[in-house]
């Protein structure tokens, strides 16, 4: 099984975009016969999809998923008080440094002179109220972070997720998608695993790229973009990871295009391609669709091209 993590120095340079028309590139949920990874003929879909850019996933957005599972994320915890054991001493208010402690007057309970409740946004699970409360009022659970889905689109099976608002993502929800992306994949007998990964280099992209097969960063022709791409690549060097990049709206600043591939060189990556700039994309987009799927979109040609040399590319390697 192959894993190929899309992924980028910062958001908005069109992964997701370039993710969707791979995976309408790869399989379909019809009988047609398609080409695998890896050279072998078989029915239908032959890649499952994972969103791991869990803090703001949109895949799913482009291709409508049917959501077969469904279940909780838990991470970290948080302080819950119990209103009736509270005696309002306001131990908790004076050691909280995070100002999640909220006093208010204690009409309801007239032996208190204030009630204390916890705001759960703005709490950090540290627990130390809970260790200060003399009556031991305070509950500790389990925090639910968000929610993963597994779901089937109609270019395959799509593992993603959702964190409720300031939800916690330390890296294990991103590789619980992973996880259960590739469990899927073996129980479908897929041979490949397409990533849409995080932006940035933080512990979410970590946990995407760690023991991937490929790692395809895909970045503007810009001088931020430039700097970005050349953090992501020590990232990828750091871990030594394969690295391929593919320089989206390149015809914007063909100079920068240039020098961002010289400097991908020089770092150790491949060049995967090149896409130009196209308002089809955002066409796309609107129809909840892969630029792939409209006729004669300039980079959805690109795309198809940036998808045959990353294909070629892994074919050679498992020859080898």
């Amino acid at each position: 099984m192959k894993e190929i993590v899309i992924i980028s120095g910062k958001g908005g340079t069109g992964k997701t975009s370039i993710v969707a028309s791979f995976a309408a590139l790869t399989g379909s949920t019809g009988s047609r016969l398609r080409q695998g990874f890896v050279g072998q003929a078989r029915l239908g879909p032959h890649a499952v999809l994972a969103d791991c850019d869990v803090d703001a996933a949109d895949l799913h957005l482009l291709l409508a998923p049917t959501i077969r599972r469904r279940e909780e994320f838990r991470c970290g915890h948080e302080a819950v008080t119990r209103q009736a054991d509270c005696i309002g001493c306001g131990a908790c208010l004076a050691r909280c440094r995070f100002g999640a402690v909220i006093r208010s007057d204690g009409k309801e309970d007239p032996r208190k002179e204030h009630a204390f409740t916890i705001d759960p946004t703005s709490c950090e699970g540290c627990g130390v109220c809970v260790w200060a409360c003399p009556v031991k009022a305070i509950d500790f659970p389990e925090r639910v972070a968000g929610e993963w889905y597994v779901s089937d689109t109609r270019h395959g099976p799509m593992v993603y997720a959702r964190l409720v608002p300031g939800g916690e993502n330390s890296g294990k929800l991103v590789s619980k998608v992973r996880e259960v992306a590739r469990t899927l994949a073996e129980e479908r007998q897929c041979d490949l695993v397409i990533v849409d990964g995080p932006p940035g280099v933080g512990c979410a992209v970590i946990a995407s790229v760690s023991g991937a097969s490929l790692v395809v960063v895909v970045t503007e022709p810009t001088l931020s973009g430039a700097h970005d791409m050349a953090r992501v690549l020590e990232l990828t060097r750091h871990f030594n990871i394969p690295a391929a990049v593919c320089v989206n709206k390149w015809d914007l600043n063909a100079d920068m295009a240039g020098r961002i591939e010289s400097d991908a060189r020089q770092a150790g990556a491949a060049i995967a391609g090149r896409v130009r700039y196209d308002r089809a994309v955002t066409d796309a987009q609107v129809r909840n669709r892969a630029v792939v799927d409209l006729p004669g979109a300039a980079a959805g040609d690109d795309i198809k091209a940036l998808w045959e040399n990353l294909e070629g590319r892994q074919q050679t390697k498992e020859t080898v």
